[in-house]
């Protein structure tokens, strides 16, 4: 009685087995016959050949390792700055006493100092997190060429590092133009601080640029050279600053506007986020979910901490304004955001009960976050 049901399984199961045989065989032809090919040539022939596989081979072992290993990743990497123990705004002139006198001589004053800005702190580490501390994935020779030919981003494998850093180098970009524009300059009466001009400047430079490029025959500065860069300026600021050679303006409208570009920044990226999610339900078959995903976590994690600077920079203005419980809040939400670390992203139906949707978790936690800052800056622009 069973046996037609069983009967149709096995031919299911046989159909199954004998399309990934196919498969299989498709995609190992060309590396048969190549093997083929060479074991009927001379080893004048076969010797060049074998060095040329080993170094891809190499090659390879190295881009894997490179996309797989997240080195100094850490979803509490703010908790290092002890920015509770900050005591003043970012500018400030710190209080020091004068230097003891020998006997008979007379007391020199300290020379003046004045606080580092945080936010710079924290730009700047990021930076060294994308392209010291890891290599950056989206220049790499192997990931411009992608696999066979299609764009990596376009496939399940090797991408989600990459997707998660242009993600957090997003917020850097998105800061240096703030500093440039705002924060580094009595608006309207000093100039464009000169370091944070050229970190500006080389943080816009583009992503994928590696050592030559089919535009030019001329060899190019690869792009982490150019964020190299930026950082060093960014420090050099920070120890002009320091030096209260430097201005950090810590006025109101300041976070305010900081707030909203940040609101607008990562509302963008909620409505790809959303599109992604409503039009392509592909559950853990959706090959672009993954990149979408990782980097909207790429933003929250560079945001989590520089937004937690921001706390510290504009302490007082945040005090005077009444929204430190606010901020806490929205902190605190940024950081339960960095929880959601699932090995395989899925963009599932948002009503299904299969595949889960992760695109829409990240989505609702952006929107979260999102919602806090426009009522920090309503708040503040009373």
């Amino acid at each position: 009685m069973l046996d037609p049901v069983v009967a149709f399984f096995q031919r299911i199961f046989s159909a199954i087995g004998r399309g990934i045989g196919t498969a299989v065989a498709w995609l190992l032809w060309p590396f048969v016959t190549a093997t083929n090919w060479c074991r009927e040539r001379s080893w004048i022939i076969k010797g060049p050949i074998g060095i040329a596989v080993l170094l891809l081979v190499g090659f390879y072992a190295y881009f894997i390792w490179q996309t797989q290993v997240w080195s100094g990743f850490n979803p509490d990497y703010v908790n290092a700055y002890n920015l509770a123990q900050r005591k003043q705004d970012a500018g400030v002139a710190s209080g020091t006493d004068a230097t003891t006198p020998a006997a008979g001589e007379a007391a020199e004053p300290a020379p003046k100092t004045c606080v580092r800005s945080a936010i710079v702190d924290v730009t700047a580490d990021l930076i060294d997190y994308n392209v010291n501390q890891n290599a950056w994935i989206s220049s790499m020779l192997l990931y411009k060429l992608g696999l066979f030919g299609l764009d990596w981003d376009r496939t399940p494998w090797f991408d989600n590092k990459a997707a998660f850093q242009r993600g957090v180098n997003q917020t850097v970009r998105r800061t240096a133009v703030e500093l440039v524009d705002a924060l580094g300059r009595v608006r309207g009466t000093s100039g464009i601080n000169a370091d944070l001009q050229r970190a500006r400047g080389n943080l816009q430079f583009d992503e994928e640029t590696w050592y030559f490029g089919s535009d030019s025959l001329l060899p190019k500065t690869p792009t982490p050279n150019y964020y190299r860069t930026a950082m060093a300026d960014l420090r050099k600021f920070n120890a002009s600053l320091e030096a209260c050679d430097a201005i950090f303006d810590g006025r109101s409208d300041n976070l305010i506007e900081f707030l909203d570009r940040i609101s607008n920044d990562i509302g963008s990226t909620s409505a790809i986020i959303r599109e992604r999610s409503e039009f392509h339900n592909g559950g853990w078959f959706d090959t672009r979910a993954d990149d979408r995903f990782w980097f909207a976590y790429g933003q929250l994690y560079g945001y989590y901490g520089i937004l937690s600077a921001a706390g510290a920079d504009f302490d007082a203005v945040i005090k005077a304004r009444g929204i430190e419980p606010l901020w806490t809040e929205s902190i605190k939400q940024l950081r339960s955001a960095l929880n959601i670390q699932p090995a395989i992203i899925s963009n599932g139906r948002e009503d299904g009960w299969i595949m889960p949707t992760h695109l829409a978790t990240i989505g609702f936690y952006i929107l979260r976050v999102r919602s806090n800052l426009v009522e920090m800056r309503d708040v503040l622009a009373r």
